[in-house]
């Protein structure tokens, strides 16, 4: 069976037609092999209408997962799959592998990642991203750096409440990095403005190499750092990675790196986020 333009029999002119109606794309292009198919292997009725259904419902699915996977901004492509656990062992893989089926997203809970950089923070929120998406959910991944040079310019083009409506809508944000560069007063207002819109109504994704005692420091304002974390932790979930980066590892094995820097700080990081209580602090703690 051809193209509907080389269709001479009316009937399978009026199936394309309705086929093309019903946005059915993926059985119109393959419709021809599908009756070969079930001629040969002689499919009842329903045998192939599970076919034709399923296919279409994969194809539809396909399209979706890569239409929410550029729409998220992911900078690279990460997985869980991908991620070696027996390399990070502090790495809560229980925990981990609980977050992928994204039940977190259904009650606004927020993600926290804690560690020293190379450790695979960025790694896992991706991948968790990732499967945030398959599972049907929008996401949106940003570092905190662009998020707030978005803000503030948003701010000063007095489009900030359209801006902050952008951020606001995904189901699950991702904002990778806090902590890198400290804010400016301004800029760490913004952040506030965004946490306080999504509390209880969307999940955050974050992930942070400063120990919470810290965060007065990144934000320039206790007052305003612990009024942020009230929110963020409320209802959450916290990752403590420590060990060595992977980076490092790569260059240790490449000869780069002789052995570990003596002194160095790079893959140390704090037992558990500062100012946690201790109940609901360590590996995997979830505050609700």
């Amino acid at each position: 069976m051809g193209t509907l333009n080389e269709l001479n029999d009316p009937q399978e002119e009026r199936v394309f037609v309705a086929l093309k109606r019903l946005q059915l794309t993926r059985l119109r292009e393959t419709l021809a092999s599908v009756l070969s198919q079930a001629a040969k292997e002689q499919w009842t009725y329903l045998e192939f209408l599970d076919q034709i259904l399923g296919r279409e419902v994969d194809a539809k699915q396909g399209k979706r997962i890569q239409m929410g996977m550029q729409i998220a901004h992911f900078p690279c492509v990460r997985t869980i799959e991908g991620f070696d656990f027996s390399f990070q062992p502090s790495a809560d893989e229980r925990l981990i592998r609980e977050l992928s089926t994204g039940n977190f997203i259904a009650h606004g809970e927020n993600v926290l990642m804690f560690g020293p950089p190379g450790v695979g923070k960025s790694h896992l929120a991706i991948g968790l991203g990732r499967k945030v998406v398959e599972q049907g959910h929008t996401v949106r991944f940003t570092t905190a750096t662009a998020l707030l040079a978005n803000l503030g310019k948003a701010e000063s083009e007095g489009n900030l409440a359209d801006k902050l409506t952008e951020y606001t809508k995904p189901r699950l944000l991702i904002i990778d990095e806090l902590g890198y560069l400290p804010f400016e007063r301004r800029a760490a207002h913004l952040f506030f403005q965004l946490v306080n819109r999504r509390y209880e109504k969307g999940s955050l994704l974050v992930t942070t190499n400063q120990r919470v005692s810290e965060w007065g420091i990144v934000f320039g304002d206790e007052v305003l750092a612990t009024a942020i974390l009230d929110r963020l932790l409320h209802h959450s979930h916290t990752l403590l990675i420590t060990g060595e980066s992977y980076r490092l590892r790569e260059k240790r094995k490449s000869g780069l790196i002789r052995s570990r820097l003596p002194n160095a700080d790079l893959d140390r990081a704090p037992r558990e986020p500062e100012g946690i209580p201790e109940k609901e602090a360590g590996k995997g703690a979830k505050n609700r």
